[in-house]
C-alpha cells in the first residue's frame, strides 16, 4: 500500500493542502481513501468525500471523512451546492480520483476561486470541462501521474515520505485491508 499512499502524497503536496483546508475528494476507491488519509495527515480540517457506491463512502466515514455524498443521479451543480452547503466554505483544494467528466466538473464548480484541483483519475483521452468557469475563478488546474518520480527526488520524493508518515502513525492503513495472511499461507 505504499506505492499509493505516495500517489496520494504527491497529490496532496500538488494541491498544497496544509493546515486547516477543506478539501474535496472526488472518487472513494483505493486512491481517493489514501488521499482522504494524507489529507488528514496533512492537517486538513475537513475532508469532503463523494463517490457513487455507498459501501465505499462508509468506508470513507470510517477512515475519517467528515462529510460524504453518493452523487449518483446528481446534477454537478447541484453535487457543487451540496458540498459548499456542508462545508460551509468552498474547498480549498479539489482531488479528483476517477477520471469521470462529471467528477472533474463538480471539482472545478465546488472549489474555491484561486483553489487548486489535481486530477489524479485517468478517465477519457478527451473531455469536456467548464475551462471559462476555471479561468475566470483562477483555479489552477493540476495533473499528476503515479508519484514523483522526478530524478531529482531528494526533498519532494513521496515514496520516502509515505513510508515516514506509516512508520510515525500519521497514516494507519490498516482499514484499508480486508483480509491478513501469513507468508506460509500464500500457497494455498
Amino acid at each position: 500500500l505504499i506505492e499509493p499512499l505516495s500517489v496520494a502524497v504527491h497529490a496532496c503536496r500538488r494541491a498544497n493542502v496544509s493546515i486547516g483546508d477543506k478539501v474535496l475528494v472526488l472518487g472513494a476507491g483505493p486512491i481517493g481513501l489514501v488521499n482522504l488519509l494524507t489529507a488528514k495527515a496533512m492537517g486538513a480540517s475537513a475532508v469532503f468525500m463523494t463517490d457513487i457506491v455507498d459501501s465505499r463512502l462508509n468506508l470513507g466515514k470510517a477512515l475519517g471523512a467528515d462529510h460524504i455524498l453518493n452523487v449518483k443521479d446528481m446534477k454537478t451543480e447541484d453535487v457543487a451546492r451540496k458540498i459548499v452547503s456542508d462545508l460551509g466554505v468552498q474547498p480549498d483544494a479539489a482531488i479528483e480520483c476517477t477520471g469521470v467528466a462529471m467528477s472533474i466538473e463538480t471539482g472545478i464548480y465546488a472549489v474555491k476561486s484561486g483553489g487548486t484541483m489535481v486530477m489524479i483519475g485517468l478517465g477519457a483521452s478527451r473531455i469536456e470541462m467548464p475551462i471559462v468557469e476555471a479561468a475566470t475563478r483562477e483555479i489552477d488546474l493540476r495533473g499528476i501521474f503515479r508519484y514523483n518520480r522526478s530524478l531529482k527526488c531528494s526533498l519532494y520524493c513521496s515514496y520516502p515520505t509515505a513510508i515516514e508518515m506509516i512508520a510515525s502513525g500519521k497514516v494507519n492503513l490498516k482499514g484499508l485491508t480486508r483480509a491478513h495472511f501469513k507468508l506460509q499461507e500464500s500457497l494455498e
